[in-house]
Formats: structure tokens, sequence, C-alpha cells
């Protein structure tokens, strides 16, 4: 049964409602379109295969807000989910920031709002709050330095080993950061709905089937998951190691769309996808990273919208902790 799980040079995750003559036309418009606009194509890694196929840059959260800051054309069309585009408007005011679908949200960035954090930093005054990338423009307003998966262990360890700290919104990165660092953060109560579903007894069963897989887990899964990890990562790290290691097989522990990525550069390697708890299904996919079609790529291009805007009060405070976030990876980097 476990073998009905293998992802083996294929991608589910690059479903398209479009195929053939009908594909290539949709493919040559979006090119068309992107040239009449001078715009670029980005994507996360957790896209549909199709969308990162098309993408002129594909990258984790980071990598994303680091070459939203450096590309020249002025209009940036954002394949990932609402927060992403906000934080590239907030990074390059002066550009058109599209996303295909306005519906694109985020289960993690809806479960922290501006107005409970602020009312949780005031019951905990003296602490430097640290906010994940996964938040929307509100709440990074709030916030003294923003943090990615990537990122994260290493922005902690620059803070003083007596600094209070508080970091919110995912409990379960959290709590792996406070695990890694001997910290003692005040964490807020917040999850990802796709990395809470992951179930431990079915990867246990997938081991025990693949005893030669290597697991691979992102820190936002639940710590009984994160334990059993040969590696714990961004989807950035997790590819980086899927690409160095030996193995040939691996159990993948975060959103499905990252397969595409490892099963184009790793093609003689076998990837699984770690099931969720309560569905038939095999792979564990977000809803909202996969409201995003090559058909809504096209029509974004063709209209100028959905455009993202960001109130420019709550941009100019944003904007610090952004930046604090991006000036320490460079010094990390170095």
């Amino acid at each position: 049964m476990a073998e009905d799980n293998i992802c083996q040079n294929q991608d589910r995750g690059a479903a398209s409602s479009v195929a053939g003559k009908d594909k290539q036309k949709l493919l040559e418009e979006i090119a068309l379109l992107k040239k009449e606009r001078n715009a670029v194509i980005m994507a996360h890694y957790y896209q549909n295969g199709d969308i990162q196929d098309v993408a002129d840059y594909i990258g984790d959260s980071l990598a994303l807000a680091q070459i939203a800051e450096k590309v020249k054309e002025p209009v940036i069309v954002m394949c990932g989910v609402h927060f992403m585009g906000e934080t590239a408007k907030i990074l390059c005011p002066d550009k058109v920031v599209l996303i295909p679908d306005a519906d694109a949200g985020c289960s993690l960035a809806d479960s922290c709002r501006a107005e409970d954090l602020k009312k949780f930093i005031e019951e905990h005054p003296g602490h430097t709050v640290v906010s994940y990338v996964n938040t929307s423009a509100a709440v990074k307003a709030l916030t003294d330095v923003v943090v990615t998966s990537s990122n994260a262990k290493a922005v902690i360890d620059s803070l003083p080993e007596d600094e209070k700290i508080i970091f919110g919104p995912d409990r379960n990165l959290g709590g792996y950061i406070n695990s890694v660092t001997g910290r003692d953060m005040v964490v807020w109560d917040g999850a990802c709905h796709v990395h809470e579903q992951f179930s431990l007894e079915k990867i246990v069963e997938l081991k025990k089937a693949h005893p030669e897989a290597k697991l691979l887990v992102h820190p936002e899964c639940k710590r009984p998951i994160v334990m059993l990890a040969d590696k714990v990562g961004s989807t950035a790290a997790l590819l980086k190691y899927a690409i160095e290691s030996p193995a040939k097989e691996f159990i993948v522990a975060t959103e499905h769309g990252i397969i595409h990525q490892m099963q184009r550069e790793c093609k003689d390697k076998t990837f699984i996808p770690a099931p969720p708890v309560d569905s038939t299904c095999v792979c564990n996919d977000c809803n909202f990273m996969k409201l995003n079609t090559l058909e809504k790529l096209r029509d974004c291009l063709k209209s100028m919208q959905p455009a993202i805007e960001v109130d420019e009060a709550i941009a100019a405070k944003a904007i610090l902790p952004i930046r604090r976030m991006l000036e320490i990876s460079k010094k990390l980097n170095k």
C-alpha cells in the first residue's frame, strides 16, 4: 500500500485545467503579456508545477523577498499567497505587484490578527517581537524583526542571550527554535493548516516500508514528526539537502509543491509525499497556494488586477523589520 504513495518522475502538483494545444496557446499568451507589461513572474515552491515552470524566479519566502528588492521590471506577478505580495509591495512601493488570485490567503497569517497581537504585546512588556514572514503587513508593523524558516534560528542567535522575545505566529516553528537555541521565547499559539495535518502514524509506516528513505521535515510540523527527521529545514534547505544527499529515497513532510523542484533536480531519486491525517489523498497541499493557475496568471497580466496595495502608514512601519531581516541575512551569508 505504501508503494501507492510514491511520486517518482511525476508531479501531481503540476496538474493544469488545460493541456496540449490549449496549454501551449495559454503559455504563449502569458509570454506575450509578460513582455508587453514588462513584468517578472515569481513563484513560491508550493505553487503548482505549471506555475513554477513559467516563472522567472522560484524560491522560498526569503529568496522571493530578496529577489523582489533587486528586480528592475516595473511589474511583479507574485504567484504565492497574499502576504508574499504584501512583502514585495512594501519592498517595492513604486512597482505594480499582482497576485493571480486575491483569495490566496494563509491560514497561519489568519491565526494572528494585528489587534490581537497588539494586546498580547501589551501583556508582555519589554519583549522584542519576532514575527514569521507568514503574517499580514499590519502584524509586521508591530514587529521588531521578521524571520523566515530559512533564517529564524540565525536571527534569534543574533539577539542577546538574555533578551526577552515574543515569537509568532507559528507555535511549532517557535517551539523548534526554542529547542535548538536554548531560548525561552513566548510563543504565539498559531499554526499552518498544512504542516499541522501530517500523520505521524502514516509517516512511521512509510519509514518502515522504505527503511533507506531520508525523512525531510519543515519546522512548522509538530514536534513528534520533527524529532523523527533526518533533515529539518525550510523548503530551500530541504531541496538543497535532497540534491546533495547520496540517498535515493526521501519522505517529504512539507507542502507537496516542492517535490516538483526536487524531481527536476534529482531525476534518479524517488520522493514520497508524507500524507495528512484525515484524507485518502497521499499528498498534503495548501488550498490557498493552489488557487493560482495558469489561466489566472494570464488574466491578471491582461487586466493588471488583482493588484496588491498596502496602507502607507503600515508599510512605513512594516518595512523596518523586513529590512532588518534582510540585513541580518546578508551578514550571515558573507
